[in-house]
């Protein structure tokens, strides 16, 4: 496995853009963002949402859609085919664009995909139950998807020549540890996932792709610990989702190495004067809470979004991750500015 990539003065966006052009939303990643990814356009319809995509990368285990989302199919399914296509227009999109901004070869890529749990909770058994409630099915999904992710990984590494990250979005996490989730009837009860189990289940991705990771997660109930003790090199989340609560969490998290990206700019358009440098002051305001030293605090993290960018304008898209960007390379720079 590659050395943990460090993020600091970084940006990057958290995957999903909008509209149905791979190439349009592609070149704006690529020209804004100094680690640009993979784009995910889920407006393009079934296939090309979040979990749609899992269905281009398991290796062995055909996706079909039911009435409720999607489920373990028997055979390829058109949705599974449209998730393929997709993703390799997609990737397509990205090799253009890096040749057309004449980016060297090298740098840094990030690829997405939904992390084991949240799959494992959005994914049916053939009779219609979560997959989520039988545990060798999780971990056959989690072996096929890390060994998925190696494919994609390499491919895109082989056409840009950079390091590829692979980031694993796992909103669903914090619910699945907690118990919170219903079952789709009311004779389905889902129970709590223990957290060595949940660590055991990321590390098994995480290792099975062979890249550095980072595991995604813009819910309010912050993962902190479960990421801290898994073999993920960092933890994106949603700024504004940060309380008192999550403080010591996020603090013993850094303090391990593990690295953190910082959602500190709107996902959809405040429609106020906020800045970048606004984003920075709040992130380096976060790091004064925790009582790490800027210049430390700044050394470990970096900037996004507060989370995809799906539901935004075109012109927000761009200002927002211009913004990432700007913000990310001042508090690296002058923390102590703000």
């Amino acid at each position: 496995m590659t050395q943990p990539f460090s993020f600091s003065g970084q940006a990057t966006g958290i995957g999903s853009m909008p509209g149905t052009d791979a190439h349009e939303a592609t070149a704006v990643v690529v020209g804004e963002l100094a680690v640009p990814h993979v784009v995910e356009l889920p407006a393009r319809g079934l296939g090309a949402d979040m979990i749609g995509r899992a269905a281009a990368l398991l290796v062995d285990i055909p996706l079909d859609t039911s009435t409720t989302g999607y489920r373990v199919g028997a055979r390829a399914s058109t949705a599974a085919r449209r998730a393929r296509d997709f993703l390799a227009r997609d990737v397509d999109a990205l090799e253009e664009a890096w040749e057309r901004a004449r980016r060297e070869r090298g740098g840094t890529v990030k690829v997405q995909a939904p992390g084991p749990w949240t799959l494992a909770a959005s994914l049916e058994l053939a009779g219609g139950a979560r997959l989520l409630t039988d545990r060798g099915a999780v971990r056959d999904v989690a072996d096929s998807l890390g060994e998925g992710l190696a494919v994609h990984a390499a491919d895109v590494a082989r056409r840009t020549g950079a390091d590829v990250i692979v980031q694993w979005d796992e909103p669903l996490l914090p619910d699945v540890v907690a118990g919170r989730l219903r079952g789709r009837t009311k004779l389905e009860t889902i129970g709590a996932v223990p957290r060595p189990e949940a660590v055991a289940m990321l590390d098994r991705v995480v290792d099975g792709c062979g890249r550095m990771s980072l595991v995604h997660c813009c819910a309010d109930d912050i993962p902190a610990d479960l990421v801290r003790e898994s073999a993920a090199s960092a933890l994106s989340i949603d700024l504004a989702a940060v309380g008192p609560a999550a403080f010591d969490g996020l603090g013993e998290l850094l303090e391990s190495g593990t690295r953190l990206l910082l959602g500190a700019v709107p996902s959809t358009d405040p429609g106020g004067r906020a800045s970048w440098h606004e984003y920075a002051r709040r992130a380096v305001a976060l790091g004064d809470r925790l009582g790490f030293p800027r210049t430390a605090f700044a050394a470990r993290v970096g900037i996004t979004p507060a989370c995809g960018l799906a539901g935004a304008s075109a012109s927000w898209t761009r200002t927002a991750l211009r913004a990432a960007s700007d913000a990310a390379a001042a508090v690296a720079a002058d923390p102590e500015e703000f």
